[in-house]
């Protein structure tokens, strides 16, 4: 793979992240945040994907890699749900 393209998935990971977090309402950090939980979700929501058999929603090729861009935006959200309630701050007693 190419500079280029490697440039080119993290960028669809950050969008797919970024998006993920959004829709879930709360945010984990910032932009390499972003790229993790956007590959996190691709892993996730690919998983999720092949366990009911549906098939990859809108996928991106760049350079042979193929990245469910969808599917990824799904995973990102859910992964993204799950940690902030297990890490958001509850109200003392």
């Amino acid at each position: 793979m190419t500079w280029i393209g490697l440039i080119l998935l993290l960028l669809v990971a950050a969008i797919a992240g970024s998006v993920g977090q959004a829709l879930a309402g709360y945010s984990l950090g910032g932009l390499f945040v972003s790229i993790v939980v956007g590959f996190i979700g691709a892993l996730v929501g690919y998983w999720l994907a092949s366990r009911f058999g549906l098939p990859l929603l809108f996928p991106i090729t760049i350079e042979g890699q193929t990245f469910p861009l969808i599917w990824a935006i799904i995973g990102s959200a859910l992964f993204t749900s799950i940690v902030g309630l297990l890490t958001r701050r509850r109200p003392a007693i």
